[in-house]
């Protein structure tokens, strides 16, 4: 965490401009950008997710993540060519923008207020999520003073380098996890439950095939995930971030290929591992006796606290800590640049001021809230969850209409972004049983796609094309 600070510090002094500050300096290399990339989507939320997955699924869960490689894939085909072209052209800062350009001013307010609120949501349960795993870990610390240890580091280092601090200390973040998970947390595990004999015995044989899943989970899974590397703003930064088109490119390859199969199936193993540790009874100290009754995404951090000396544990620890603090700087940068860029900046009256010091204020203020959300909410994930699905079912459908098609009805984007929103929401709260058990995202996003193909071939036309 020092060196987090560090090299906020660092960065501080060689920010002059609010392009420095927003997209640094639009001069980064595609190593850089795609570890930051990957680091930010498997952060320490998806970190946990994957080992609950590999508890109840085992192997299978894995193709969870492919989902992800293939939306990085597609966006780096298909999305990259378009936007980063235009955000040189046209000098763009943020993923809203780009829908003013499409559409207008007050689509483009609105498509900022949902990415705003979902990134303040996404911040807050990261901060929360690395509070948790801290103080569940290190008795003596309670959960509050946790979370204002990481909210506070957090939010300074991002405050002081802007997005060349996210991006270089989510590098060194995801370094740090991937030798932590290498070289730690997936030999240890493997050896305290007795190597391959210790998996066969206590796991049924589909828990080791990649053919224990639905139809459903993987459609869920591809249109929960895929639509995000269309509309994630943190992902459009990167993509000015980048020095070449080419590069933004290798970057987006490079994020996918780490997502699966390495990422995913070290996540998936340690989980199963965990289930198997379970059954053994090595958690019966605790009140498990076996597997059954555990919450699946409990068992990877018990499983870590058992099986580790101190020391090792403390590493581990790290590389965890890490994983959330890379998830929670990208989403504080992504929710200032939404407020700062979409909507402050667009009052005249507070063009006078000095963007950079207004965004740093910006950062600071934000992360100042999200961390008060945390502190008072307890139930922080399902704001986050919640936000996460309101952007993908309201901001998918409009943003490929704007840059794939021409002359697409303004008026009919605002409209699909809320009802499409609106209805994911409604059913995410209100129905338990959904036909097909399908997510209630892929009825927001049907909905979208209904009002915008009504408007596209019967509605009036008025978008901006697409140069």
């Amino acid at each position: 965490m020092v060196v987090m600070l560090g090299i906020g510090y660092y960065y501080m002094k060689s920010n002059k401009s609010n392009e420095d500050y927003y997209l640094a300096g639009r001069n980064m290399g595609p190593w850089h950008i795609g570890l930051s990339v990957v680091a930010t989507d498997v952060g320490g939320g998806f970190s946990i997710g994957l080992g609950g997955l590999g508890f109840t699924m085992g192997l299978s869960g894995s193709w969870m993540l492919f989902t992800g490689l293939i939306g990085a894939w597609l966006a780096a085909a298909f999305l990259i060519p378009r936007v980063f072209d235009l955000g040189r052209r046209i000098n763009l800062f943020t993923f809203p923008q780009v829908f003013k350009h499409l559409y207008g001013k007050n689509v483009a307010l609105v498509a900022a207020l949902i990415s705003a609120i979902g990134y303040l949501g996404f911040t807050s349960s990261q901060m929360l999520a690395g509070a948790k795993l801290a103080s569940a870990t290190f008795p003596t610390i309670s959960l509050d003073t946790a979370l204002v240890i990481m909210g506070v580091i957090a939010v300074i280092y991002t405050v002081m380098g802007g997005l060349k601090a996210v991006i270089f200390t989510d590098t060194i973040q995801w370094i740090i996890l991937l030798a932590g998970l290498i070289f730690i947390g997936l030999p240890l595990g493997f050896s305290a439950i007795g190597g391959m004999e210790g998996l066969r015995a206590h796991v049924a044989p589909e828990m080791l095939s990649l053919g224990n899943i639905t139809w459903q989970d993987f459609v869920n899974w591809g249109v929960t995930i895929i639509p995000i590397w269309f509309i994630g703003m943190t992902l459009y930064q990167r993509i000015y971030a980048s020095r070449t088109k080419k590069e933004a490119r290798k970057a987006w390859y490079i994020a996918g290929c780490f997502e699966w199969p390495i990422m995913a199936f070290m996540g998936v193993l340690l989980g199963l591992f965990a289930r198997v540790a379970a059954d053994q009874g090595m958690f019966e100290a605790i009140g498990y006796a076996t597997a059954e009754g555990m919450d699946p995404e409990f068992g990877l951090p018990v499983l870590l606290r058992t099986i580790l000396p101190v020391g090792l544990m403390g590493l581990m620890m790290s590389a965890y800590f890490s994983a959330i603090l890379s998830t929670a700087d990208s989403c504080l940068m992504a929710c200032s640049g939404n407020v700062v860029s979409d909507l402050l900046y667009t009052s005249p009256k507070l063009k006078k001021f000095n963007e950079l010091k207004l965004s740093q204020w910006a950062t600071l203020v934000i992360g100042a809230v999200a961390l008060l959300i945390a502190l008072y909410m307890e139930n922080v994930l399902d704001l986050m969850l919640h936000s996460y699905a309101f952007m993908v079912s309201g901001l998918f459908i409009p943003i490929l209409f704007g840059l794939y098609t021409r002359n697409t009805p303004a008026k009919a984007a605002m409209v699909a972004m809320i009802t499409g929103g609106a209805i994911t929401l409604m059913l995410t709260l209100f129905v338990d049983d959904l036909p097909l058990k399908l997510d209630p995202i892929i009825y927001g996003i049907v909905a979208s796609l209904l009002i915008m193909l009504s408007a596209k071939f019967f509605g009036k036309k008025g978008s901006r094309e697409v140069a």
